[in-house]
């Protein structure tokens, strides 16, 4: 337990026009990480939204990453233009918001407020009460930084997990939520499910940090981020930039700040599926020769180790690496490759990688994460290697809707 509040309420703004459908439908936008190889997804979008007030005018899709010198600046000034057309302030700390998946129909329950960056660290190895969950790739943090740099506002797509394992704090928030005003309720575009937004009260916002200062801090540890990893490390970037330039005075900017969804770890919706990894430049027997110059392999299962099957044209070799020093089967894996000269492309679907694994390309298999390991590993191993597990599909990701002034 800690006696520190690790989440925060915010003062979230939302568009004036929030309670109608069509214009939502609108305004709100998936996650800028997604879709990035299917620019037709974001056409789509474009054409869809018209002229009409929308979140896509405020973010750098990452399909277009390339072009963030050019469009920073639009990007800013849209923010600007809606900030003083279209947002008001939802007069309420938190939100509380219930998101219907178009995958599997589930509804994924979540808490909308903010973390201090100062709680946050996504170096491998940190005790900071918030932590990332992936290891991140500091080469994509700076054309988001420049994003943020001179943004006055910020739209969150970060989703933080916490670990609930009564699942109290969503047993509340039913309990509650048809005696508070209902914020937004409208289908997300092109076919993505439904969102619900609900006030949260003062009582409602003591209650979810008791809760969260109670039942939720473990070993230190009270949120990992499951999604938006990269986007919370640049706003600690930009944060850790600001308090160089400007020194303490930076600790009274709004930029301290990060608006995110918690949501809890063992949620219903929440599913993790493993991503597998296709080596390119490595036949099977190579790799294999490779992996026992560094680890201890066997054929047969010992007490303790790891299964791998390995494929190339159909052929499956199935490995075992005896005593493995981490606590999940792709971070003792990502640390091997890590130590090697490997093509690696991350593969989701035993059906895709089966069907990659041919013409040389090597194919590795093993068992996912379960959610239950989450925590544990975060804690026992530091953030995780890359591409660890993913989260449903991509339609079931997190839209741009709310939104905080950061300057």
């Amino acid at each position: 337990m800690t006696n520190k509040d690790v989440f925060l309420p915010s003062g979230i703004l939302l568009p004036r026009f929030r309670r109608n459908r069509e214009k939502m439908k609108k305004y709100a936008v998936i996650a800028c990480d997604q879709f990035t190889s299917e620019p037709g997804y974001w056409e789509e979008a474009r054409k869809l939204i018209g002229d009409a007030p929308s979140t896509l005018d405020m973010i750098l899709p990452e399909v277009y990453l390339d072009k963030a010198d050019e469009m920073t600046g639009i990007i800013h000034g849209k923010m600007e233009e809606n900030s003083d057309k279209y947002l008001t302030y939802a007069g309420c700390g938190m939100i509380y918001c219930e998101r219907t998946l178009p995958s599997n129909g589930r509804v994924r329950h979540g808490i909308i407020g903010m973390i201090d960056l100062n709680d946050y660290e996504y170096t491998k190895g940190s005790s900071a009460p918030i932590r990332s969950s992936e290891a991140t790739v500091v080469e994509r943090i700076p054309p988001r930084v420049k994003v943020r740099r001179d943004a006055l506002l910020e739209m969150p797509h970060v989703m933080v997990f916490f670990d609930d394992e009564k699942d109290g704090l969503t047993a509340y928030m039913n309990g509650i939520k048809e005696k508070r005003r209902k914020l937004y309720d409208f289908d997300l575009m092109l076919g993505s499910g439904n969102i619900k937004g609900y006030a949260l009260e003062n009582q409602d916002v003591l209650y979810t940090q008791s809760y969260l200062r109670g039942e939720c801090s473990k070993n230190g540890l009270t949120f990992t981020v499951g999604d938006g990893n990269h986007s919370l490390a640049s706003a600690k970037a930009y944060f850790e930039e600001m308090k160089e330039k400007y020194g303490d005075s930076a600790y009274d900017m709004p930029c301290r700040y990060a608006l995110v969804e918690i949501v809890n770890i063992h949620d219903e919706a929440i599913e993790f599926e493993p991503i597998y990894r296709l080596i390119k430049n490595k036949t099977t027997d190579e790799f294999i020769k490779e992996l026992s110059s560094k680890l201890d392999i066997r054929y047969e299962p010992t007490e303790k180790c790891f299964r791998y099957d390995i494929i190339t044209d159909g052929e499956v070799k199935t490995v075992y690496v005896n005593d493995p020093k981490t606590t999940l089967p792709v971070a003792e894996l990502q640390v091997f490759l890590d130590s090697g000269d490997y093509k690696i492309d991350y593969i989701h679907g035993l059906d895709s990688i089966n069907a990659l694994s041919t013409g040389g390309n090597t194919g590795i298999i093993f068992e996912g994460m379960k959610k239950s390991e989450l925590f544990p590993a975060v804690i026992n191993d530091g953030a995780l290697p890359r591409k660890t597990f993913s989260m449903g599909e991509a339609k079931d990701k997190r839209f741009y809707l709310e939104a905080r002034k950061i300057k």
